[in-house]
């Protein structure tokens, strides 16, 4: 007697202009952001981040029911698993809309057991909207903002994840999705919100916690001697790249000066040299000064240094940066509650000169030992 396998069907969507506002120092391409991202020479994001995750999803006992074209068909049918191209839903329009991610998804999620997207916060919204937790969902980081727990580590776990889901018996948990008014962002105001909870499968060391901000007078106070140092330990005619978050710009409150909260700014001898660089900006002062410093702060809860919101200090930027002259600084209380430090830079090579064990800065000259990973 001869038993035929029931194949998961998956469903596949890709946001094709998530992230790529990133380099370009725009924060999001929500609206109109996409258009600016054009004109400042933004080159797309989530292809690569989709080819990734499909090229690294082992398992071979699925069917893949894809958005059509630049939204998913396209990559499926460049990876290794073309074959299993099972269905194209759909059609979109030129440039893609929000619209058209809500709706393929709503089509799609009637014929599959689970739905993969590639996107930011901006998509797992979208996606909320249209399934909310009628199938569980895997997101794949491509966004500049990703504080929602619904996104794995980065596209290599989030095939992981999907192994984990198709072969084995998985639990299935609510995970937030979160997101931000990205104008108020480009204002350097943060405006968070908990906008639904999506299923996702339940496998924590891959998926990324949400985002927490962290305000009160023991952080302040943190945050202060911080500055302190480092303001001490600046040496002159050395460019500092700053990351964003208000533990890095502890720096500029320090010394007077206006840096941008969210962007990313850089400093010569104590004053600011480009106020909200982007990735060509860092590129020019690395090549004209021969060197460059960057300080950085990871996000809360989540632990990435670098590959969410701040994309400007790019694979490029970093590969001409020694690890030596990055330094991590991080609040007493934040650090106590990571296990590690993360990376997420879309390019592996970049990925691993940056992991092992690195010096945190976390009160006047005082160090934890992290691990970066």
């Amino acid at each position: 007697m001869h038993y035929s396998v029931v194949l998961k069907k998956i469903g596949f969507i890709v946001n094709p202009i998530a992230g790529m506002g990133g380099a370009v120092g725009l924060k999001g391409t929500d609206g109109e952001a996409y258009f600016e991202a054009l004109k400042r020479g933004a080159k797309p994001v989530a292809p690569l981040r989709a080819l990734e995750f499909l090229n690294h999803v082992k398992s071979t006992q699925f069917h893949i029911v894809s958005a059509p074209s630049v939204m998913g068909e396209d990559y499926v049918k460049a990876s290794i698993h073309a074959d299993k191209l099972y269905r194209v839903v759909g059609s979109i329009s030129k440039p893609t809309t929000r619209e058209d991610t809500i709706r393929l998804a709503r089509e799609i999620s009637n014929l599959v057991d689970l739905l993969v997207f590639v996107g930011g916060d901006g998509t797992a919204r979208d996606i909320c909207v249209a399934i909310d937790s009628k199938i569980p969902v895997i997101g794949v980081p491509s966004g500049v903002k990703m504080y929602s727990a619904v996104f794995a580590l980065n596209p290599r776990a989030a095939a992981q994840l999907l192994d984990f889901y198709l072969n084995t018996e998985v639990e299935l948990v609510e995970r937030e999705v979160l997101d931000i008014d990205e104008e108020a962002f480009r204002r350097d105001q943060i405006e968070l919100k908990l906008f639904c909870y999506m299923m996702t499968p339940a496998h924590t060391p891959l998926l990324q916690p949400s985002k927490t901000l962290y305000d009160d007078e023991s952080e302040e106070a943190s945050k202060e001697a911080i500055a302190d140092y480092l303001v001490e330990l600046m040496e002159s005619e050395i460019p500092y790249i700053l990351g964003p978050g208000s533990t890095v710009k502890a720096v500029c409150r320090k010394l007077g000066l206006n840096c941008t909260l969210l962007g990313v700014d850089v400093l010569l001898n104590k004053e600011i040299l480009i106020r909200d660089a982007s990735e060509r900006d860092l590129l020019g002062i690395i090549d004209k000064y021969g060197r460059a410093r960057i300080i950085v702060s990871p996000i809360g809860r989540q632990g990435f240094i670098f590959g969410r919101g701040n994309q400007q200090i790019s694979p490029a930027v970093l590969s001409q940066v020694n690890r030596e002259d990055i330094i991590v600084v991080c609040t007493s209380r934040k650090a106590r509650e990571l296990s590690r430090l993360l990376v997420d830079t879309g390019d592996e090579n970049v990925n691993k000169k940056l992991r092992g064990y690195i010096k945190v800065l976390v009160d006047y000259n005082k160090f934890l030992v992290m691990r970066v990973d």
